[in-house]
């Protein structure tokens, strides 16, 4: 029977748009269920799957948190994602609900097909995919283009007979989702955020539940309990990753890197953001997040940057058995100069300490 399966939501959206906030105010406000968390991460710092850990919420503990470390879901399902899955509904205290955490750099379409593997689909449901998007960086620009114009451009222009990869994730993580959220609303106004809105369903040629939020602030009502059954659907919700294949073109995985830098200690924070931002900006860097020691702070400083925003906040105490240290994960296009980034980086944390002697 359908209401006896366990209901998952896949929260999939781009590089820094709020996913992991948003699974915090979740878990805070869960209301006594017991929720599973399974994180995919790009690269090898578990950032995201640590800033979770570290929320304190007693409903949802760490034995609860299984993190996949290895880049692309997508490619991986059989290895990694089913095993996972099958742990979970083994356990004497089967979870009441799953979430499921995608990298930003995700497709979320092989994952829900996934849960039509014969052992997983009887006992797992596809509540929803909930895609969230970061409303300012769109109302911006940026991974929303005019694709008339393109088109008209890619007529005009050889060079441009290929959409960017990011815009092509940023359409299919609309395309998979059963409801879109328009988070950061707060930074926009009510023009704007409509013209978002009109943006991202028009990607999509069926009715899209899309709503907004600040912060990640949601009621867990309004993520929870879709209903969706979305495996049943996702057949029709097609990438461009299967797309591709359809035609006969190989996918290029190799799109994006991803590296871990380690650090000094960040003896000035706000300095440190000021440096990183002209990292950012210099190497063009997608997505730079991690942990930071600051000399005399008992706790992480916690560092959230997508282009030229970075959040910093600090979540908890550094453990008996952690040493204090600065690493980031550098997220960018295939091809960026890691040793000219790494080197800058250390750079900037020795400025920091400079600046505040």
């Amino acid at each position: 029977m359908l209401n006896a399966k366990i209901p998952a939501t896949v929260i999939t959206g781009f590089l820094g748009a709020g996913k992991t906030t948003m699974i915090r105010n979740m878990l805070a406000n869960a209301g006594g269920r017991r929720i599973a968390l399974i994180i995919n991460e790009f690269g090898d710092l578990g950032v995201d799957g640590e800033v979770l850990k570290g929320c304190g919420v007693e409903n949802c503990t760490e034995d609860d948190i299984v993190e996949l470390t290895n880049g692309c879901i997508c490619c991986t399902v059989a290895d990694d994602f089913v095993p996972t899955m099958t742990a979970l509904l083994e356990r004497d205290k089967r979870p009441d609900h799953i979430v499921i955490e995608t990298s930003g750099l995700a497709l979320p379409q092989p994952l829900v097909a996934a849960f039509n593997w014969p052992d997983i689909r009887t006992q797992v449901t596809v509540d929803g995919v909930v895609t969230v998007i970061d409303a300012a960086a769109v109302a911006d620009g940026r991974f929303a283009a005019d694709h008339d114009a393109l088109d008209a451009q890619r007529a005009a222009d050889d060079s441009l007979d290929h959409e960017s990869p990011l815009e092509e994730l940023f359409e299919d993580q609309i395309r998979a989702a059963d409801m879109v959220v328009l988070n950061k609303a707060d930074l926009i106004d009510a023009a704007r955020l409509e013209a978002v809105r009109a943006n991202v369903a028009g990607q999509v040629d069926r009715p899209l539940k899309v709503i907004h939020a600040s912060h990640g602030e949601l009621p867990v009502e309004v993520l929870l309990g879709l209903g969706a059954a979305t495996e049943d659907q996702i057949g029709a919700r097609k990438s461009h990753h299967e797309l591709h294949h359809e035609d006969g073109h190989e996918h290029d995985h190799d799109d994006f890197d991803s590296f871990v830098v380690a650090a000094g200690m960040v003896a000035d924070p706000d300095g440190f953001v000021a440096a990183l931002k002209q990292v950012i900006a210099d190497h063009d860097v997608l997505r730079l997040k991690g942990f930071c020691a600051v000399p005399g702070k008992p706790m992480r400083l916690v560092v959230q940057a997508v282009g030229q925003r970075i959040e910093t906040y600090f979540d908890r105490p550094w453990g008996a058995g952690e040493q204090p240290s600065t690493r980031l994960v550098v997220i960018g296009l295939h091809g960026m100069d890691r040793a000219a980034i790494e080197a800058a980086v250390r750079a900037a944390t020795a400025e920091a300490v400079i600046a505040a002697e």
